[in-house]
């Protein structure tokens, strides 16, 4: 990952971070399909460079993956969720930065653990976007669910679509 990608990366998360804490409509193309698409950039950017995950890198990506997801899981548990506006609008307590300081602890610990395994894909910054996305798809684990059981319909794309309408019940 370049500087450039990783300055991208940072600037994500804080956009994302603010979005949680003001409050936002949450619509299933940002909520599913744009974290499965950084998932997948993501796992493809790990054999770029030149450098190939060893079978020590992909453990130590794995941990990170259930320690991702284990704390998107957590994020969407605490996600206030309401119906405004037509459809789904959720909310990050402030609180749920701890979970936010949780990801990037977790990063920082699997990064020195990888390197002194010498598994130096897992510790470089490459697996940052794969890690991101599979948060993103942990919260969407939790809130699509809490969404359904509620019968609050997810709020309406800005074309007035409903992603993936009718296909989750």
């Amino acid at each position: 990952m370049s500087v450039l990608e990783l300055l991208a990366a940072v600037g994500v998360v804080v956009l994302v971070i603010g979005r949680q804490l003001r409050g936002e409509p949450l619509r299933g193309k940002r909520l599913v399909l744009l974290p499965a698409i950084l998932t997948v950039i993501g796992a493809v950017d790990l054999g770029r460079g030149g450098h190939h995950p060893t079978a020590t890198d992909i453990g130590c990506i794995v941990v990170g993956a259930l320690i991702a997801a284990g704390i998107g899981v957590a994020q969407g548990s605490v996600l206030r969720l309401e119906h405004r506006g037509g459809g789904l609008w959720g909310r990050m307590p402030v609180s749920g930065l701890w979970l936010w300081a949780g990801l990037v602890v977790s990063r920082l610990a699997m990064m020195g653990i990888a390197g002194s395994m010498g598994a130096h894909v897992a510790a470089s910054t490459a697996p940052i976007l794969l890690m991101l996305g599979i948060n993103r798809l942990g919260q969407a684990a939790a809130v699509v669910p809490r969404s359904l059981a509620s019968g609050i319909p997810l709020a309406p794309e800005k074309d007035g679509s409903v992603f993936l309408s009718g296909r989750l019940r």
